[in-house]
């Protein structure tokens, strides 16, 4: 909910997911320190899309599910037997989310889908999650913060899961693996199903730290002719 050039973080986000077709809800999975407040932006947003925000019961770092626990958090709660589209709220990018759907559709009825994206440096990768790919863009390899990486394309948290591929959440963290960081569930998956990586064009944010948001909220800024800021 932290603002970009006044507009709230996820009101971007939510503007691409909307935008495509195939989607018939939006869930918003957050704690219960900020559901009154997520609640209270979802119910200002004007576009047709429902948007269903989801309290996961937890407060503090200490206790919270992770991004992967609060994926089943949700099968749990009714998705269970859908396609999902999985968006971490602190991304953003260029692309339009209906041209990754397209992408997904033309593999067929069994793989599963990420979005990747060349940051074209092999130092740069270390920090994020490295992939490889064959000529039918299905992914061979993932490896998370490599320390010898042999790829320049990351993969993003922006994922397509068939509907029994993300049923196997429920076996990946049976096996006790980590709850948090999605990209982690994608390498347990990718080595048991297919997954195919979408290179998407334009431009991506990672917002991880305040330097980032500064970097997002100026650019978004540019974009709307406000003037920049030295600190957020």
């Amino acid at each position: 909910l932290l603002p970009l050039a006044g507009r709230p973080m996820l009101g971007y986000l939510y503007e691409k997911i909307a935008a495509v077709p195939d989607v018939d809800e939006v869930h918003v999975v957050t704690n219960s320190r900020f559901a009154g407040d997520f609640r209270l932006w979802g119910e200002g947003v004007a576009d047709p899309v429902p948007i269903v925000i989801h309290d996961d019961g937890t407060m503090w770092n200490e206790d919270r599910l992770g991004a992967i626990g609060d994926i089943r958090f949700l099968l749990e709660r009714g998705l269970r037997g859908e396609e999902l589209l999985v968006v971490a709220g602190d991304n953003l990018f260029d692309f339009e989310l209906g041209e990754f759907v397209a992408f997904w559709r033309k593999k067929g009825d069994y793989g599963s889908a990420v979005c990747v994206h060349d940051v074209g440096d092999l130092e740069l990768i270390r920090q994020y999650s490295m992939v490889e790919l064959d000529d039918e863009d299905q992914i061979t390899s993932l490896v998370e913060k490599p320390e010898e990486p042999r790829s320049t394309l990351a993969g993003i948290a922006v994922y397509l899961f068939r509907a029994e591929h993300a049923e196997l959440v429920d076996e990946y963290l049976s096996e006790g693996n980590s709850t948090d960081q999605p990209g982690r569930f994608v390498v347990w998956l990718y080595q048991r199903v297919p997954i195919y990586g979408y290179r998407f064009p334009g431009e991506w944010l990672d917002i991880g730290d305040r330097d980032q948001l500064l970097d997002a909220d100026n650019r978004m800024r540019a974009r709307e002719g406000l003037p920049l800021r030295t600190e957020y």
